[in-house]
Order: C-alpha cells, then sequence, then structure tokens
C-alpha cells in the first residue's frame, strides 16, 4: 500500500515554525529593501560621502571672498555661481554638510547619553523619579527653538554652543521613554528573580534591563538627528547659530535671501540638500521603527 502525504492542518497546540522573516533581522532586512528605504539609503550615503570628501571635492576654499566675482551665475569656475561676497556657492553647499552631520550626530550622542542616565535613575529608583521628572517637564515646557536662542544669545554663537543648545531640548524626551521602559520591566518575573538572587544594581542594568531600550533608542535616534539638522539651519537661518564665517546650509540661505529674486541658487541649493537629508532620516527612522517594532505596523 502507497504512502499519501497529509494535507490535513497540524492539530491544535501543535508547534508551528516560524516564518523566515520573523525575526527582527528578518524584518529589518524586508523593511530596508523596500524602495523609499533604498532610495533614502542612497541619498543619505551620498551626502555623507560629499561631506566626508568635501576637501578633494570643492573646487575653491568655501571661505575665500572675490569680490570682483560677486552674485555670479553658474560658470565652469564656480559651478554654482558666488554669493554676495563672492564666494563659491558650490564648495560652501558642500562644506555646510560637515556642520550639519556634526551638529546632528552630537546631539544624538549627547541626548542619547544624557536622557538614558536619567530615565534609567528616574525608573529604577522611585525617590529620585519626582524630582527628575519635575525638572524635565519644566525643561519640555519650554520651546526649543527659543530656549536655543536664548542659550546662544547667553553664551555666544559657536558650534558647541549651538549644540548644547539643540540637545538639551531633546533630552527630556529620550529620558522619559527610557523610564517608561524600565517601569514596565520593573515587575518583570525575571528582574525580580534576578533581584532575589542578591545581583547588583549596575549588573541588573546591563544584562536584564537596559537591553529592553537599545531598539526605541535607536529610532529616536533617527529623529532627533533630523531635528537637529533642521534646528541648527533654523537657527543660522535666523543668525542665533553658526558664526556666519562657518558655512552652514543655514548660513548660506540667509546670506542669500536678499538676492533670492536674482539668483534663486543661493537658497535653492543648499535647501534641496537640507530637505533631502532631513526626509532620508525620518524615512530610515520609520523603517526602522517598523522592523524593530512590528506591531506599531499591524496596528496601523
Amino acid at each position: 500500500m502507497s504512502a499519501t502525504t497529509s494535507t490535513l492542518p497540524p492539530p491544535a497546540g501543535a508547534a508551528v515554525e516560524a516564518a523566515p522573516g520573523s525575526s527582527v533581522l528578518g524584518q529589518l532586512k524586508t523593511t530596508m529593501s523596500a524602495w523609499p528605504a533604498m532610495l533614502a539609503i542612497v541619498l543619505l550615503s551620498l551626502i555623507v560621502f560629499g561631506a566626508i570628501f568635501a576637501p578633494w571635492l570643492g573646487t575653491v576654499d568655501p571661505t575665500l571672498m572675490d569680490p570682483a566675482m560677486r552674485l555670479k551665475k553658474m560658470s565652469a569656475e564656480h559651478w554654482l555661481g558666488t554669493d554676495a561676497f563672492g564666494r563659491d556657492v558650490y564648495s560652501r553647499t558642500l562644506y555646510g554638510a560637515r556642520v550639519s552631520l556634526i551638529v546632528g550626530l552630537g546631539a544624538v550622542v549627547a541626548s542619547l547619553v544624557v536622557g538614558l542616565a536619567l530615565g534609567v535613575v528616574a525608573g529604577y529608583f522611585r525617590r529620585a523619579d519626582a524630582l527628575i521628572m519635575r525638572v524635565l517637564d519644566g525643561v519640555m515646557a519650554i520651546p526649543g527653538i527659543l530656549l536655543a536662542i536664548a542659550l546662544v544669545s547667553l553664551s555666544g554663537a559657536s558650534l558647541f554652543t549651538v549644540l548644547v543648545a539643540i540637545s538639551i531640548p531633546e533630552i527630556p524626551r529620550v529620558a522619559r521613554m527610557v523610564r517608561s521602559v524600565i517601569l514596565s520591566v520593573r515587575n518583570e518575573p525575571y528582574v525580580e528573580a534576578a533581584i532575589s538572587m542578591g545581583t547588583r544594581v549596575p549588573v541588573l542594568m546591563v544584562r536584564h534591563m537596559l537591553p529592553n531600550t537599545y531598539a526605541p533608542l535607536i529610532v529616536q535616534g533617527t529623529y532627533i538627528f533630523a531635528a537637529a539638522i533642521l534646528t541648527e539651519s533654523i537657527l543660522s537661518f535666523l543668525g542665533a547659530g553658526i558664526p556666519p564665517e562657518i558655512p552652514s546650509w543655514g548660513n548660506v540661505m540667509s546670506e542669500g535671501r536678499k538676492y533670492f529674486q536674482m539668483l534663486p541658487g543661493l537658497i535653492l541649493y543648499p535647501g534641496l540638500l537640507l530637505s533631502f537629508t532631513v526626509l532620508s532620516v525620518n524615512i530610515l527612522g520609520d523603517a526602522l521603527r517598523d522592523a524593530l517594532d512590528p506591531r506599531f505596523s499591524r496596528r496601523m
């Protein structure tokens, strides 16, 4: 009697093999392979490449002034024309990417490190929770742009001051998120078991609690990166950010707004790079969120 292949479904309670893409890495690969994420990766890679190799890709010194060449249109010598001081717009836009990426990365590192420390302390130590949260609530009550302008006005315009001014408003958001994760994990059975076994607090944090914050911190970091780049450009455009002698996208657009009708490229080119950078980082943040928290995409 020949054997036949059963097509009946498995009995109730039987183990079902997980789908190949059900793991985090599989979900991340699937999400990143979508065309929006791929396009964002390509655009962001080109911008990072241009920022790193700006000394070799730039045509002239971005701070070099030539009054005889002021407000010139595109040419073989000046690919995107010149500004009101005769400086090369192409080189200044290229070097401006460096400032934006430095500010974005610096704000991410500073806000995540400080916010993580405050969130862990507030979530685990109940006595410190009320004090830390009230202070952070007070910081969140102040609009970020106004706080940044006030700090820059008091301390003077510099790259470090702008970096600090942008990072401070982001710290409460990170701390509140980490605190909520720690509070939800603190009463888990494996954490209570580790506490009952006499596990020291630093070891308990590193092994059992902090790994639960990695995924939301990665996603939050992408949004902080994009917000920091945009905030720096706004501050520089308003004259309260990076010093004018340092090429940044905000400075280039601020200096070119008077001559926009004559030479639209003075604002158009750095504005396009700013838009592409922020859009690419936001798309990657959405992709990471969907990959690291598939429940969100199912709820949507």
